[in-house]
């Protein structure tokens, strides 16, 4: 095929994965476009068998990772974890708006942090519907905040989001060394967040709830939470050995779904459903197709426009074009394309991708896949997203979140 064939095609196929991921049609998985979609590039010679079987290599252990952290999640869930976040946020709100929504934003983003965005949206936003119609107060504020911070609130950790495993294994940091860089940025980009929210829906927050509703004392599950803690301490000893931190996320996700099983309250197969395996189809997919859309001259053309430098406008030019591109094309390709361009700069310049990824796409409904599901979650609970509000909120949000957290990783890079 010649450069202009496979240059349209793969575009052309890239677009409507992305839109199929968007729309979903009759519900049925993003594997369904996404997965024929590959196997076109490649038959057609969009992209090389072997540089299509290099991609899938390359993305082996991040979908294997990925996959752990999703059954380590349920089965949190099945553990009782959730019920009692949304029993002690009840308790801690105590009726007043404000209260829940400071209490929603600690929630939602130790959640994020530890076990993943993708828990946040599934798990979280469910039980922050119920903790707002059980104290009373206007589900929005809170419910929009878990959408929020499941992108923002993903940047402390390599676990906590699919697009840091892949920066995680591009960056060649330790554990450790990721999550003190990421520290400070996080910290910084959550508080831009809350103060956004607070002047944003101050309106709700000083709505006040009917009087008379209590919440009862939440019942921990400990063996949940001790599970999580040694899985976190598992990530940093494997990584201090040079160990794939996945083989801690593979035995805390063992240990939880093992006692479901043996207490009866899981089969086999929803452990295979847990693991969302058609999910994992689509990341492996996705990763041929947008490897063939750079195979194809997107990576000379972004090549041309990528700031070089390690220096504070380095750094904000690298998480500005970043967060526009994952507006354009959903985050998750977005970081594919960057992260090979950004490498040979050094890990100050991956870290400044994976800020623009993570905090851009709070923006627009199609900046990332987990704004997508929460979207069709908040519809199943029959409460409506206006898409201009939605986006208000972004523009405010992104840029207060944005350029502060670069700030910050650009002083952790210069002090640590």
């Amino acid at each position: 095929m010649n450069t202009l064939l496979a240059e349209s095609l793969s575009v052309v196929l890239l677009v409507a994965v992305l839109a199929w991921a968007v729309v979903r049609p009759f519900g049925l998985p993003e594997a369904v476009m996404a997965v024929p979609a590959a196997g076109i590039a490649i038959a057609t010679g969009a992209i090389s068998l072997d540089h299509a079987r290099e991609e899938a290599e390359r993305l082996g252990p991040v979908v294997g990772f990925l996959a752990a952290v999703l059954v380590l999640a349920h089965f949190c869930d099945v553990e009782g974890l959730f019920q009692a976040c949304g029993a002690w946020m009840a308790r801690r709100a105590g009726g007043r708006p404000v209260r829940l929504l400071t209490a929603v934003f600690a929630l939602a983003s130790a959640i994020t942090a530890v076990l993943s965005l993708d828990a946040t949206i599934v798990l979280l936003t469910p039980v922050v519907f119920a903790t707002a119609a059980r104290t009373g107060v206007r589900p929005k504020p809170h419910v929009y905040a878990c959408t929020h911070l499941s992108n923002t609130a993903s940047l402390l950790l390599p676990v906590s989001n699919l697009t840091n495993l892949l920066a995680f294994a591009a960056s060649g940091l330790s554990f450790t060394r990721f999550a003190a860089l990421m520290a400070m940025p996080w910290l910084v980009a959550i508080g831009a967040e809350y103060v956004v929210f607070r002047r944003f829906f101050v309106r709700d927050l000083a709505a006040a709830a009917p009087p008379g509703r209590t919440a009862g004392r939440p019942e921990l599950p400990l063996f949940a939470l001790v599970t999580v803690a040694c899985t976190l301490a598992g990530f940093v000893v494997t990584s201090a050995f040079g160990v794939e931190p996945a083989w801690a996320a593979l035995a805390g996700a063992l240990v939880l779904a093992v006692r479901a099983l043996l207490r009866r309250k899981a089969t086999p197969s929803a452990v295979v459903r847990a693991a969302a395996p058609s999910f994992l189809a689509f990341v492996l997919a996705l990763g041929v197709v947008v490897r063939a859309v750079v195979d194809n001259g997107l990576a000379d053309a972004l090549g041309h426009v990528l700031p070089d430098g390690t220096g504070l406008p380095a750094l904000l030019g690298v998480a500005a074009l970043a967060a526009v591109l994952a507006n354009l094309i959903n985050n998750l390709p977005a970081v594919l394309v960057l992260l090979p361009l950004t490498v040979p700069a050094g890990p100050g310049a991956v870290l400044a991708v994976l800020l623009g990824v993570n905090i851009g796409p709070n923006l627009t409904y199609a900046g990332s896949l987990a704004t997508l599901l929460w979207r069709r979650i908040v519809h199943q609970h029959e409460h409506g997203v206006d898409l201009k509000e939605f986006t208000r909120l972004g523009l405010l949000a992104v840029p207060a979140a944005l350029v502060p957290a670069v700030v910050a990783l650009w002083g952790s890079l210069l002090v640590l």
